[in-house]
This record gives structure tokens, sequence and C-alpha cells, in this order.
């Protein structure tokens, strides 16, 4: 018998550590100290320099491009830091908000040798707890010990690392009926992942053929656009209609996935938005932060149709990424059924960078 949790609970306790400013333990083959930039504090900046070592700022390739830091591991730049180095400035290498007010942030030297694989895991811990992809490493012999004296959660990095890229199985939780407007026969299910991460929706209307192609929307949550009625995007106006016209066809799947901001999360969204204000558009506003074009997995989405009996959508998206992901996912797409709705004059920019730059098509 063992309470011990397992790795799938440990890297859920890592995420939630990381989010609160605590340091994190990786040991194994590149025993290291992982904290966020982002929640650092001047204490525990502190602690960490009086460890000895040299630590390194872990940014992705994406944040590097802009800082003119040279990524020497592909997808991540080691970037040292000086000796006077504070929390406010790692933060202005992590976060792009003053960029183009102070851009001169280097000459930034990185580090070339040796593994990068501690830094690689610990950026994609950051962003799954929807932190910006910035991480103070420092490597040490003695990490175990650390971790065991001040009571950090430890992670094995061989024993983590297939589980970063890994969907989480998601199990049905419960279902019930849900009148709407649209239509009288909604049902709500609600679908909880392994993991600890957000909770995912699908609203059935009808009681579609499972034999048969439903009409199915993969629709990734939008608090600005669907619940404020933002204009800066097509979200809201593309909710309501894939909704209506499931009304209108009696039948129809919509999944929500709680994937915000393509997947960086709200807090990063809004960092987006203030990096578009300056004049980027949403892919250059991305990449300042560190993140990919797109972060968000569709995979969820067909693991959601699959355990409800689905094996083929009529699937609503202008996205043929999407498209691709379920047909790999084993879920069948025997028609793309187009979704052009909600363009004004707010979002007229927006919707051509995902027509030029994310293939969308509009």
């Amino acid at each position: 018998m063992s309470f011990a949790p397992d790795i799938t609970e440990q890297l859920a306790r890592a995420r939630a550590d990381l989010r609160m400013g605590v340091p994190i333990a990786l040991t194994g083959r590149q025993p290291a100290l992982l904290l966020a930039a982002e929640t650092l504090s001047a204490q525990r900046l502190a602690d960490l320099l009086a460890l000895g070592g040299a630590p390194v700022l872990a940014i992705t390739a994406r944040r590097a491009e802009t800082l003119k830091a040279r990524p020497y591991d592909g997808d991540l730049a080691r970037v040292t830091l000086p000796e006077d180095a504070t929390p406010g400035w790692v933060q202005s290498i992590a976060d792009p908000a003053d960029d183009l007010r102070a851009p001169m942030k280097g000459p930034l030297a990185c580090s070339r040798d040796g593994a990068a694989d501690a830094h690689r895991v610990a950026l994609q811990i950051a962003k799954s707890a929807r932190l910006l992809p910035a991480v103070l490493v420092l490597e040490h012999a003695d990490v175990a010990e650390l971790a065991r004296h001040h009571g950090l959660t430890t992670l094995d990095l061989d024993a983590i690392t297939p589980s970063l890229g890994a969907v989480s199985p998601l199990h049905p939780v419960v279902n019930a009926r849900l009148p709407m407007e649209v239509s009288e026969a909604g049902r709500l299910h609600i679908f909880r992942p392994e993991d600890g991460a957000e909770e995912h929706y699908a609203i059935e209307i009808g009681r579609p053929d499972r034999r048969k192609p439903v009409l199915a929307r993969l629709h990734s949550a939008c608090f600005t656009g669907d619940l404020m009625g933002s204009l800066k995007c097509d979200c809201g106006p593309q909710l309501r209609a894939a909704l209506a016209q499931m009304g209108a066809e009696g039948e129809g799947v919509l999944l929500y996935l709680n994937q915000e901001g393509r997947g960086i999360g709200l807090a990063n969204k809004m960092r987006a938005y203030s990096l578009q204000d300056q004049g980027f558009d949403t892919v250059e506003a991305n990449h300042r932060l560190g993140f990919e074009d797109d972060e968000r997995d569709f995979r969820l989405g067909a693991h959601i149709l699959t355990s409800m009996g689905f094996s083929s959508v009529r699937l609503l998206t202008n996205n043929p990424r999407k498209v691709d992901m379920m047909n790999d996912s084993g879920v069948t797409v025997s028609e793309r059924v187009p979704l052009a709705v909600g363009e004004n004059r707010h979002n007229k920019a927006y919707l051509a960078t995902k027509a030029a730059k994310s293939g969308h098509l509009l």
C-alpha cells in the first residue's frame, strides 16, 4: 500500500508550486532547482544565488529571437544571470511588456555547454501551468537533499518526460439535461482530466445517431468573446452560430475546451492583447511572449467524442489544423462545414492574420 503521489499527481503539484513562486526539484541525470520567472520573489532569488553555482534563465527560442539572444539549444536559450540580477531584471527578460520602452536588454550571454534537458522540461511545465515560459534553472548535485530538507516537490527527469507531451486521460464526471435558447433538448457533459488541469465540456443537442457523422464544433474557451462580447475576435459569434445551427438541425455536439487564448491562458492572452495595442499582430504577440502561434491540443476533443460514442463528424471550423488533428486522432471528418461569422472593424486585421499566418479558410 502506498499513498504517495504518482507521476501525474507530482506534475500537478509542480505546476501549482511554480504558480505560487515555490521552487521545484528535478532529480536524475541533470539535477536542478527550478523557479518560475513570473512568480519570482527577491527572497527566493537571494536564496537561490546563495547556493552558489551558475543559474541561468531558460527562455524559448521565440522569446530569444525577440531579445537577440542565442538559442544554442535550438528550441531554447539559457541566458546567463548577471552578478547583480534582480527579480525585476529576470521578469523583464521573461515579460515583453516593456520591450518597446526599453528594447536594449542585452547583450545577453547564453550558455552552450552541457545538456539542456532539464531546461526544456522546465519550460514545458511552466507552459502547462499557464505561466510565462521563462524559468530559472540552477543545476546542483545536492538537489535531492535540498528538496528533502525544504519539503519541495521532486520530479525525476526521465520519469516525467514522457508524460509532458501526452494527453491526460479524460473521464466523464456527470451529465444533465440543459434546456437552452437554441434547443430545449440540450444536455451538458463534464469531463475531468487526470492531470488536475481544467475540466472540459460537451454540449449535446438532441439525440445524435452514433452511427452517422454528427455536426460538431471544437470551441476553445474565450472569456472575452464568449462572455463579454469582445469585438477583437470572432469567438462569440462562432459559438452562438454553431449552437444555432445545431439547434436548427435538431442535433449536434459542441465541445467547449478550456484552452483560453490559443492554449496560453487568459493572463497571457491579455499580455498578448497589450502587445497588439503596441502594433503587433496575434502571432507576433504570442512569439514575443515566448509561445508558438497556437499552443492548443485538439486531441482532447477527439478523445471526448470517442468516449461519447462518435467516430465521425461534420466539423464546424475554418481551421484545417483541427481537421487534420481529428483525423489523426481516430475521428473521421466527413465534411468541413465553414463558420465564417463575426467580422467587424475591430477584428478585421486579426482575421486577416489568422488567414495569412495560421491557414484559416476565411
